[in-house]
């Protein structure tokens, strides 16, 4: 029964996060959730994510970044063409240089290396790996151990060496009592419209797009001024960063401590390729450098927007430009692959 692991990883998640909040960690009850079940997990306790719950709380910051789409934000919208443009060139440098590691490093086989490497969506790159003959296990804990790593490093670097707070200022959202009936309805709206919307039209990160997309399009339009309430904004954190420490349960130590350290590797392979692209992007935007890294940085697409949100800075640009390198990855992954297999493919039959 998943009810019974899931409840038992919700409670250490939730305690994780406690004592973080205690101790003045940095984005508390994420990062301090991901690391207690994180360790949980690895000592063989039997805690578990249920994706559907995690699906409902990923709507919940969807609806949350949209209402960060007001007009103002938009006041560098003509520098998103450019940071976009150049967020295209670092998915396609950092897939490759990625993938020279795990291959060459690592030692994984050539489809395996590809979708590890690939900074897409983990149960996309897992369901494409497994259909193309990867190692789904090893595909899995890569994509989960990269996350991690991005997702601790990060908020840590930020406010040690960009002096960002982090931990005290507060959690976004109004007080849950103060909403009224009328926004409840709109924001709860926002959330299952734009979902069922989304999975009705196949897009990618359907949770957390159609929310977004849908809350972005009220904030706009002046229907509502207000997100999700911080209670429910905190209880996210926990739920998103429990499911990310649940991820290695079931695994020997041996082997999660094997691909960590290689996942680690290709993270700080990734995190270089980031920091040079974004440091392009801010020599000919606008935009400023933490926001362009939180923006290109290789974790997932919830986990980073969390982290601008925690920062206060531009979390409807942090999502959109991590929205468009899923879209990206998803679309060209695949075919990328299959025309690469066969050009070696014909190179080895030659040679």
């Amino acid at each position: 029964m998943v009810l019974p692991r899931l409840a038992l990883a919700l409670a250490i998640g939730s305690l994780g996060g406690w004592l973080a909040s205690l101790a003045s960690v940095p984005l508390p009850w994420l990062l301090g959730s991901m690391v207690a079940t994180t360790l949980a997990a690895t000592a063989g306790i039997p805690v578990a994510a249920w994706t559907p719950l995690r699906s409902l709380y990923i709507a919940v910051l969807g609806v949350l970044l949209g209402s960060g789409f007001t007009p103002d934000a938009f006041s560098q919208a003509d520098e998103w063409g450019l940071s976009i443009a150049v967020l295209v060139v670092y998915t396609l440098t950092a897939g490759l240089l990625g993938m020279a590691y795990f291959r060459r490093v690592a030692g994984f086989d050539r489809t395996t290396s590809y979708f590890a490497a690939m900074p897409g969506g983990l149960s996309e790159m897992v369901f494409m790996g497994e259909a193309l003959g990867g190692d789904v296990r090893t595909i899995s804990l890569t994509h989960a151990a990269r996350v991690l790593v991005v997702v601790l490093v990060l908020p840590v670097a930020f406010q040690t060496l960009m002096g960002f707070d982090t931990g005290g200022r507060g959690l976004p959202g109004p007080d849950l009592l103060s909403l009224g009936a009328r926004n409840i309805a709109v924001l709860l709206g926002c959330g299952l419209f734009g979902w069922a919307g989304a999975r009705a039209l196949r897009l990618p990160a359907a949770p957390i797009l159609g929310p977004m997309a849908l809350s972005a399009a009220v904030h706009l339009a002046g229907v509502t001024e207000v997100g999700p309430p911080a209670e429910l904004v905190a209880t996210a954190q926990i739920v998103v960063g429990s499911a990310v420490g649940a991820r290695f349960a079931g695994t020997p130590p041996a082997t999660i401590a094997r691909i960590m350290g290689y996942a680690a590797g290709g993270t700080v392979v990734l995190l270089a390729a980031t920091l040079g692209f974004a440091a392009l992007a801010a020599a000919i935007t606008r935009v400023e450098l933490p926001v362009l890294i939180l923006a290109y940085a290789p974790g997932g697409l919830a986990e980073m927007s969390l982290i601008a949100l925690a920062l206060g800075t531009q979390a409807s640009f942090v999502a959109t430009h991590h929205i468009v390198r899923i879209v990206l990855v998803i679309g060209v992954a695949p075919g990328a692959y299959r025309l690469a297999r066969h050009v070696l493919d014909r190179r080895q039959r030659a040679g």
